[in-house]
C-alpha cells in the first residue's frame, strides 16, 4: 500500500475525469473538436511547466534536444508514467511511452483517435524548440499508440536549419527506438527529489491536468456546452470510479458519515482545508484552481459534479446541496447532505 494513500486517491479522482471529458467530446463532439481541446490544454502547460521545470529538474544546462527528452522523461516519472529516454548523441534524443499508455487510463485508449494523441504532440514536443529560442529543434514521431504501434514514441533533434511551423513535427513510421537501458537513464537527485515531494508531485501531475482543461473546455465550447460535457462526465465518473477513490481512503458503508468523511479526506488531500459538522460540509479554498485567473460560477458546477455523482454511487438516496460559494461571494465553500 501506499505511503500516501491520500495523494494516490486524488490523483486517480483527477486522472479519471481527465479521460472521461476527453472520450466524452470525442463521442459527443467528434475527433476534431477533442483534438483542438487537447491542443489547448496542453500548450497551457507547455507555457506554464517546461522552462521553469528545467531548472527544478537540473537539467537547463544540457543540449537543447537533450534536454528536451530528458524533461518529458523525468517529469512524466513523477507523475508515474511508464515512460524511457535513450540518448543517441547531443543533437538527437529519444523518449518512448510504452504500452500500457497512463493518460488513456486502461482501455480507454479504443475510444481515442489518432489526431487527439497528434494535437497533444503539436502542443507540447514540436514547441519545445520554440520555448527554447532554437528554432532547429523539432520532434519527429516513428509511433503512436493509438494507431496501434507499441507505444508513443519519437525523438527530438537539431537541424542544421530553421524550421517552420509545419516542420516541427513530422512522422517517420519507419525508424525505431533503441533499447532502453534504464543504467543509463537520467535520475533525479535524492536529497532534492525525496519521497513525500515526488509523492506530492504524483498528486499534482493529476490535478495539473484538470487545472489546465476546465478554463480551455469554457473557452473552446462556452458556458452551456461546458456544462453539458464536462459536468455530464464529471457525474459519469464519479460514479464509476468512487470506489476506487473511497477504499483507499478508508471510506466504507452507505451513510451521510460516510460521505462528509470522503469528502474531507478527499479535500484536505488535495490541498484545501475542510470541516465537517453533522451533515454540513465546508471548505476554505479551491486548490484544484489555484492560480487560473478564468473562475467563471460554471467550472464550480462541472467540478461539483463529480461529487455528485459520487455520492449517487455511495448512496443514490442521498443529495449534495450546495449552500454557499466562495465564487459568489461568501467566505468558504459549502455543502449539506440530504434525503433526497
Amino acid at each position: 500500500m501506499s505511503e500516501h494513500p491520500d495523494w494516490q486517491a486524488v490523483a486517480r479522482w483527477y486522472h479519471g475525469f481527465f479521460t472521461g471529458v476527453v472520450m466524452r467530446t470525442v463521442v459527443q463532439r467528434g475527433a476534431k473538436d477533442a483534438a483542438e481541446l487537447m491542443f489547448r490544454i496542453f500548450r497551457r502547460q507547455h507555457h506554464a511547466k517546461f522552462l521553469p521545470g528545467l531548472d527544478k529538474l537540473g537539467i537547463a544546462h544540457l543540449p537543447d534536444a537533450v534536454k528536451a527528452a530528458q524533461y518529458h522523461y523525468l517529469s512524466n516519472r513523477i507523475g508515474g508514467v511508464r515512460v524511457e529516454y535513450m540518448y543517441e548523441s547531443d543533437r538527437k534524443a529519444w523518449v518512448r511511452f510504452p504500452p500500457p499508455r497512463w493518460v488513456w487510463n486502461g482501455i480507454a485508449i479504443c475510444a481515442i483517435p489518432s489526431e487527439v494523441s497528434t494535437a497533444f504532440l503539436r502542443a507540447w514536443q514540436a514547441h519545445n524548440g520554440v520555448s527554447l529560442g532554437n528554432r532547429r529543434l523539432g520532434f519527429v514521431c516513428t509511433g503512436q499508440t493509438v494507431d496501434g504501434d507499441p507505444g508513443l514514441e519519437g525523438y527530438f533533434y537539431e537541424h542544421d536549419h530553421d524550421l517552420a511551423p509545419d516542420q516541427r513535427l513530422r512522422f517517420a513510421r519507419h525508424e525505431h527506438a533503441p533499447e532502453f537501458d534504464p543504467a543509463a537513464a537520467p535520475q533525479l537527485n535524492p536529497a532534492d527529489w525525496p519521497a513525500e515531494r515526488l509523492a506530492k508531485a504524483h498528486r499534482n501531475y493529476s490535478m495539473e491536468y484538470v487545472r489546465s482543461m476546465l478554463p480551455d473546455a469554457l473557452h473552446q465550447f462556452g458556458e452551456m456546452d461546458a456544462r453539458h460535457l464536462l459536468g455530464g462526465a464529471g457525474r459519469l465518473v464519479g460514479m464509476q470510479i468512487y470506489p476506487e477513490v473511497a477504499g483507499p481512503l478508508g471510506i466504507g458503508g452507505n451513510d451521510t458519515a460516510g460521505f462528509t468523511a470522503f469528502m474531507q479526506r478527499l479535500g484536505t488531500a488535495q490541498g484545501d482545508r475542510v470541516t465537517v459538522n453533522g451533515n454540513e460540509i465546508r471548505q476554505q479554498g479551491w486548490a484544484l484552481m489555484r492560480g487560473v485567473p478564468e473562475r467563471e460560477p460554471v467550472l464550480f458546477d462541472i467540478w461539483n459534479a463529480l461529487l455528485e455523482g459520487a455520492l449517487a454511487c455511495h448512496n443514490h438516496r442521498l443529495r449534495l446541496v450546495v449552500t454557499s460559494r466562495e465564487d459568489f461571494g461568501d467566505d468558504f465553500w459549502g455543502w449539506r447532505i440530504m434525503p433526497r
